[in-house]
């Protein structure tokens, strides 16, 4: 594997997501890829080989493994691991996306044609969509993966002797898995840093759910103040024009302007032109 595309893909979906995205991304890469590289692989590589039951009958072991284990802890670890990291993913394509048809509108229209995205990593428009989507994905996946395992596995546990009467066993055998307690102990590890993840997932999609209500409550006050601005201004311009016209002196006309209430007996001149 290259690790040199990994990690540049690593530093892009850092830098596109908020403090909360980073934190689960640390939380993801470290304590579940690495976990699962390192030890997972490991501790599940001999469960099929250890695999014992009290029989001698053949095929007997093999079906009681696949009724116990009709799905791998690996491998679903696996699955859901992808399934959780492709949207990360999806959000640093839709970034360069941006970033390739900003440049194209640049080449095509110059410097003085303007920009199509201010900022083609801001969360706005069609890419705030894509990275709250891929939040309730990430944490659907989890949900999912979590009520699959308890589905198999009630309590995340494995019992140290399984019993199993599935045809070609004659009768009812005991059957015992290798190193239960450790297995155990990585299952439970991995099922409280996945709610950890859909933790994180539901606090970071509030906070920027919060955060666009809040802005868009902003635009519609400002929106607001500036037409309450324009009308006092029209107002008063009307007034000022009112004034003015109250205050001309009809030039030609033969009716006086109304008389002052304080000098009754004062006339305005006729002034002819």
């Amino acid at each position: 594997m290259n690790w040199g595309i990994f990690e540049g893909i690593l530093s892009r979906v850092n830098k596109y997501s908020t403090a909360f995205g980073r934190i689960w991304l640390s939380l993801v890469f470290i304590f579940r890829v690495l976990v699962y590289l390192v030890t997972a692989e490991r501790v599940w590589s001999d469960d099929h080989k250890d695999f014992d039951c009290d029989t001698r009958q053949p095929g007997c072991s093999n079906v009681c493994f696949d009724e116990f284990f009709p799905m791998s802890h690996v491998r679903l670890w696996a699955l859901q691991l992808i399934l959780v990291t492709c949207p990360s993913l999806l959000v640093v394509m839709h970034v360069a996306y941006r970033e390739a048809r900003e440049k194209k509108h640049q080449e095509a229209a110059g410097k003085n044609g303007g920009r199509l995205y201010p900022d083609p990593g801001k969360k706005r428009g069609g890419l705030w969509w894509t990275y709250v989507c891929s939040l309730v994905f990430k944490a659907g996946v989890d949900a999912a993966f979590l009520h699959v395992f308890h589905s198999f596995y009630p309590k995340y546990t494995l019992p140290r002797v399984v019993r199993c009467h599935v045809a070609p066993c004659p009768n009812t055998v005991d059957c015992f898995i290798s190193k239960p307690t450790e297995k155990n102990i990585f299952t439970l590890f991995m099922v409280i840093t996945a709610v950890i993840c859909i933790v994180l997932n539901l606090v970071e999609l509030t906070y920027l759910v919060n955060k666009r209500c809040r802005e868009c409550l902003l635009a519609r006050k400002a929106q607001a103040t500036g037409l309450g601005h324009r009308r006092n201004r029209a107002t008063s311009s009307s007034k000022q024009d009112n004034l003015r016209l109250g205050n001309l002196i009809f030039l030609g006309s033969d009716a006086p302007p109304p008389l002052s209430p304080d000098h009754p007996q004062d006339h305005v001149k006729k002034t002819i032109l």
